[in-house]
């Protein structure tokens, strides 16, 4: 197929000669790319006249300039082309061509049959056994007989692998808990290639000749080719090479997407045309069959090839015990290739660059810390160090293991502190200096060095490194726990057992319910959100963890026999509680949001369907019931607190069983309420007198990070919204609201405690608020930078349902098919409530008494004091540059007082006015 420019497509050309025969076939059993790509490179028809070729296929042309194709080559020859389609008539027929008088061979039409290629033919000597190279083979041999003329020179460089593979593991492990998915050894170093090949760009120079005189040519961006060994049906092996396009462009994980996305073409057989084009540099793996080093052949039109050897132990070591070789400090290697076009690359700065993949691998330049950021990884990467060696001090390892036992204790006391808490990543990642272990004198190279384990597991010693993974487990994910500040021994070791061993991972059954619980959540909340535009509604989302963490919660209340759970929380959420939790009929909500209220509030407004309470009953999915009660809230916040206590102090009297304490007290809060309010420390000061104990509480701080309008830092001095609970010393368990598995581990952990004990107990789920303090505020006014980060999150539930489906949990369509179902039932209830006929519910609580009538009282001001009011108001000061939606309401103020037309905003920010005057 000599067409087009050979050199464009390198080792290619045999899979286009297949993709060429296939075309000819059946035009439609290829992709349009291909089929453009061919009807613009069609083969010219000969002259008559023409000298018929008579030489090897690789000087056959059909044109000055352009090599014949596989058909013109056969009639050329009156000998089948590498390459050429056989059988295709399907008749199993062969028909050669025909002789001219002067015995040159006359060109069959393009579809005519080939003459079928003998089995085998006879070597010089007379020996059977010799098979002619046909079809991609063929372009293969062709390819590699035309990279001969590349004057090619090779370095080599042998690179520590072990930060690589310790790394690795720190960036698998995080999407394994997280998202699925899998970073490779090649990933990680095409990657370190591609950066260092920016670095020196001497190495991307290409050899051309223009008019027949030399030139070089540096390109704009690096198209790096990829090569893949592709097994074929028949068993036969062949190598292709794709290029991902502009590759310096992509941070990782761009590159990561595309450099699957390309493998995935390649296993679906999906290539067009483009894939092959305009390749820079290549690199290929044979270290994935065992090779320590390559030096592979360079193709036309190429810079370099770059050849990765596999991850080993050096050969001397490969016999020698892995304790000895720990001990030693001796680390796998890797062998990297560098052959290169030598016309216009120079040796040295082959060097340079190979030296510049060494410094990557070790670190420099915050390799592995770009890396991470990139994916997401919410830790510090390890850093590159030298072993120490203890000389003749006999001391040194007892000393060592003195150290590694102090790093247990400090993970138990500080872990939570580089625990990946924050959904929205804010910060960015950092290393307390007491969790780091190079603070302790300890080094990657220790980590497969044996000490004892301080109690970790049953194990009397275990290497560092699987030490580190169980203290990192257990207190630096997305849950963790600060309990070191309780006094009790028993307490501390009953939560180090269970937080340090253990599998972590939910059964089915348990996943299945966690996304039935966040479908719910997500769909009353996207449900109010476009049926009731502008109404206030606090909504949960961005929290919508809580609902199923309250499920476990009272599915264990049901286990252990309780009476009923009692529980109080304010505005933010409260809807969704009472639907999805205490059983509060969604067409009462609706007709509530129609405006239907209880005639008897007279003091009501428009949000007084946030301060009342519920009873209800919860059904646990594994039998039984029990009564659910949200006691009302006009709305100051922790003032319900002690309203819960003494309702669940008072039933548990009128009970009378003890020590059992069967009514469970539920307390959800704001993390700057909790942290502000005084009345949450007066309310966990009594919870352990004698006079007020409830046999402990379980408190939830649905903590969003933001107070109003205030972010923490300005809001708070402590770490923490919930350091007020260690005045108790009530454990604290600190989880990520974006892992609704970690927050119904911790849940269930959470009720055990307060079981075993009768103590209070704390969790703390870090969250976002998705809109405003209410839905008719503008966050970004106040918050901006964190509101541009929740406005791209995704939701808990698509974050979760993508998990379970890249994990083979569950299939999409399975997810997607449960929340349509609830979106019906919520239709339902909609279409119930318009119609009026939405049945009135029994659970809700008795209404407040009606107040008598407020006296009158005059507030009226001349209308000039208003204008004044509004002029100074609405007038920018000097040198401010406004927001621009701010500027559009100003103006709207200022006009809306001249049309008496005041809206409430309005009404009483001219009020404060007036009063200020």
């Amino acid at each position: 197929m000599g067409w087009f420019d050979r050199t464009e497509f390198g080792p290619n050309v045999g899979l286009i000669d297949d993709i060429y025969r296939q075309y000819l076939d059946d035009p439609e059993s290829v992709s349009e790319a291909w089929r453009e790509f061919f009807a613009e490179h069609e083969p010219e028809e000969p002259d008559e006249d023409q000298e018929p070729a008579r030489a090897a296929p690789t000087e056959q042309r059909a044109a000055p300039g352009r090599e014949a194709p596989p058909e013109r080559a056969q009639a050329a020859t009156g000998v089948e082309a590498p390459g050429a389609p056989a059988d295709r008539a399907g008749d199993g027929k062969a028909t050669a061509a025909q002789p001219h008088a002067d015995g040159a061979a006359t060109a069959e039409p393009a579809r005519a049959p080939a003459k079928p290629a003998p089995a085998a033919a006879k070597s010089v000597d007379g020996d059977v056994g010799a098979t002619p190279l046909r079809g991609a083979a063929a372009r293969i041999v062709e390819a590699m007989e035309a990279s001969r003329a590349v004057p090619t020179a090779t370095s080599v460089r042998v690179i520590p692998a072990k930060l690589l593979e310790v790394n690795r593991n720190v960036l698998n492990g995080h999407l394994r808990r997280h998202r699925g998915g899998k970073v490779s050894f090649t990933h990680l170093i095409a990657y370190a290639v591609l950066k260092s090949l920016a670095a020196v760009p001497a190495m991307t120079r290409v050899y051309q000749e223009v008019d027949g005189r030399p030139h070089v040519v540096q390109p704009e961006h690096i198209n790096l080719g990829l090569a893949v060994d592709v097994k074929r049906q028949d068993g036969a092996r062949t190598l292709l090479v794709p290029n991902l396009k502009q590759a310096d462009t992509l941070d990782f994980a761009g590159f990561l997407r595309a450099y699957e996305e390309l493998i995935g073409k390649v296993r679906a057989n999906k290539l067009a045309v483009e894939d092959f084009a305009g390749t820079t540099v290549t690199i290929t793996n044979p270290g994935m069959i065992g090779t320590v080093m390559s030096v592979p052949r360079l193709m036309a039109g190429q810079a370099a090839i770059i050849g990765v050897g596999s991850i080993a132990w050096p050969a001397e070591y490969q016999g020698a015990d892995p304790k000895s070789l720990a001990e030693m400090g001796v680390g796998k290697v890797i062998t990297l290739t560098s052959t290169y076009d030598h016309r216009v690359i120079q040796g040295a700065e082959s060097g340079e660059f190979l030296a510049k993949v060494h410094a990557l691998l070790l670190g420099e330049d915050d390799f592995y810390a770009e890396l991470f950021r990139s994916m997401g990884v919410p830790y510090v990467a390890v850093r590159w160090h030298l072993d120490s060696a203890p000389g003749h001090d006999a001391l040194a390892p007892v000393e060592k293991q003195a150290r590694v036992l102090q790093l247990i204790n400090m993970y138990r006391v500080r872990g939570h502190l580089i625990a990946d808490l924050d959904p929205l990543e804010v910060k960015e990642p950092s290393m307390h200096p007491e969790l780091d272990p190079a603070s302790f004198g300890l080094s990657i190279w220790d980590l497969d060095r044996y000490f004892l384990s301080g109690g970790l597991t049953d194990d009397r010693e275990l290497p560092l490194g699987e030490i580190l993974r169980i203290l990192r487990d257990a207190y630096c994910r997305t849950a963790t726990v600060e309990y070191m500040h309780i006094s009790q021994p028993d307490e501390k070791q009953w939560i180090q057992e269970r937080v340090e061993r253990g599998d972590k991972s939910l059964p089915a059954d348990d996943q299945l319910q966690i996304l039935h619980k966040l479908n719910e959540a997500e769909a009353f909340e996207r449900f109010l959100h476009n049926k009731y535009v502008g109404h206030k509604r606090f909504s949960l989302e961005g929290g919508e963890s809580l609902i199923p963490m309250l499920d476990a919660i009272l599915d264990a209340s049901v286990a252990a026999g309780h009476d009923r759970v009692v529980m109080g929380m304010s505005h933010r959420g409260r809807l969704n509680v009472l639907a999805n939790t205490v059983g509060k009929s969604y067409g009462e909500i609706f007709h509530e949001f129609e405006g239907h209220l209880d005639p008897a509030l007279t003091q009501g407004s428009g949000d007084v369907k946030y301060h009342l309470g519920a009873v209800g009953k919860h059904p646990s999915r594994h039998g039984g019931e029990i009564t659910v009660e949200l006691a009302s809230n006009p709305s100051h916040l922790e003032a319900v607190n002690p309203v819960v206590e003494g309702i669940a102090r008072a039933r548990q009297d009128l009970l009378d069983r003890g020590e059992e304490a069967p009514v469970l007290p539920v307390l959800i809060h704001g993390d700057a309420a909790f942290a502000g309010q005084g009345v949450v420390a007066e309310t966990l000061n009594l919870s352990q007198l004698r006079g007020y104990r409830t046999g402990g509480t379980v408190h939830i701080v649905v903590n969003n990070q933001l107070g109003f309008t205030t972010s923490p830092d300005y809001s708070r001095s402590s770490t923490y919204a919930t350091d007020v609970a260690k005045m108790i010393q009530a454990p604290i368990f600190h989880v990520n609201g974006d892992d609704p598995e970690a927050c119904v581990r911790v849940a269930r952990l959470a009720f055990d405690y307060r079981q075993a004990f009768k103590k209070d107990v704390v969790i703390d789920m870090w969250c976002y608020r998705r809109f405003g303090h209410n839905e008719s505020d503008e966050p970004a006014f106040t918050q901006p930078l964190m509101y541009a980060r929740i406005k791209g999150r995704r939701s808990v539930r698509k974050l979760y349902t993508e998990a379970l489906v890249n994990r083979g949990d569950l299939s999409i369509e399975a997810a997607e098919r449960s929340l349509e179902e609830f979106r019906e039932q919520l239709q339902q209830a909609f279409d119930d409530t318009k119609e009026e006929t939405a049945k009135v519910s029994e659970v809700e609580l008795a209404r407040p008494a009606s107040m008598a009538a407020d006296p009158v009282v005059e507030t009226a001001v001349e209308r000039e004091r208003l204008d004044q009011v509004t002029s100074a108001l609405t007038r920018e000061p000097e040198g401010f540059h406004v927001h621009p939606k701010l500027t559009k309401w100003l103006r709207e103020r200022a006009e809306a007082l001249n049309r008496n037309a005041i809206d409430w905003a309005l009404g009483e920010t001219l009020a404060l006015g007036s009063l200020l005057l």
